[in-house]
């Protein structure tokens, strides 16, 4: 099963591709009637992350929450916001939020309830921390490194989803034409049926405990009937540093820029229907098997 491939969001500068204008008024109209929507792109200072929150900020014209661990917020702002010229600077807001503190996640889920305006809500949330370990076999298993692994790749999705799935709409609330996003990136590897070759104990493993929460989250805001999906998305091989030394392994075309990745997974988000709910899918629109 796959999903239509269309790029549906509002530009606030010139776009690229001519597709991101053609389809921008399926966005525009689905946020328009809602009160006060946003973006959160958590965590959001490296690679795909940094991709993300950057591409929300050029092609919306909607608040832009993003979360850093360390560093100063003005020195992340300023990165951030280095190559986006033509974007209100104001649009993008900051939180502070280690994932391997609980008491961290709480406090930044606290500091942005303060900071929304009235009948705020998450029109679109993505959870990109991840960690790989890539064992080659068993003998590679390091105890350490197993939980720095689960930690962030499994643990810190819950807390979140703790901590931040209250900021979903409610369904009294919500007169948007397509539900709100939930977003999680998973990975191809946390398929055990597509499981061929074995290795990488840690990542696989963590990656497929991850779907399994998403599943489980979709299926609660199913019974709250929120107006609302949780997903997964498998990005593709990224240019970045958790992938940095397979790059010599990966197929010509099939290494992606932060930046294109980032525009093909909200292209898919963005284009989800509520019965595509619960899955995981690639950045092409196909979905990945359990």
């Amino acid at each position: 099963m796959s999903i239509p491939v269309s790029h549906t969001l509002q530009p606030t500068e010139a776009p690229n591709n001519r597709c991101l204008q053609q389809a921008a008024n399926v966005f525009a109209y689905s946020i328009a009637r809602m009160a006060n929507p946003f973006i959160l792109v958590t965590p959001a200072t490296r690679g795909l992350s940094l991709a993300l929150t950057r591409h929300y900020l050029r092609t919306t014209n909607l608040p832009v929450y993003a979360t850093h661990r360390s560093g100063s917020a003005e020195d992340t702002h300023a990165n951030i916001m280095s190559s986006l010229s033509r974007v209100d600077r104001d649009r993008l807001k900051l939180l502070t939020l280690d994932l391997t503190s609980e008491s961290s996640i709480r406090d930044a889920a606290s500091t942005l309830a303060d900071s929304l305006p009235e009948k705020a809500y998450l029109h679109t949330g993505f959870f990109t921390g991840g960690m790989l370990h890539p064992e080659k076999g068993p003998g590679e298993i390091d105890h350490d490194k197993l939980k720095e692994a689960f930690q962030i790749n499994v643990l810190s999705h819950m807390l979140l989803i703790k901590h931040f799935s209250r900021f979903l709409p409610k369904a009294a609330q919500f007169s948007g034409t397509d539900p709100a996003k939930w977003v999680h990136v998973s990975a191809r590897v946390g398929s055990i049926s597509d499981n061929h070759k074995g290795g990488w104990y840690s990542y696989r493993s963590s990656k497929a405990a991850l779907n399994q929460v998403i599943k489980t989250f979709d299926n609660q805001l199913v019974m709250q009937k929120s107006p609302s999906i949780c997903v997964g998305v498998h990005p593709g091989t990224v240019k970045t540093n958790l992938s940095k030394d397979f790059w010599g392994n990966v197929s010509r075309g099939s290494l992606f820029e932060p930046e294109y990745a980032a525009e093909r997974l909200v292209n898919v988000v963005t284009n989800l229907k509520e019965e595509q709910r619960g899955k995981v899918w690639d950045f092409a629109g196909k979905q990945v098997p359990w």
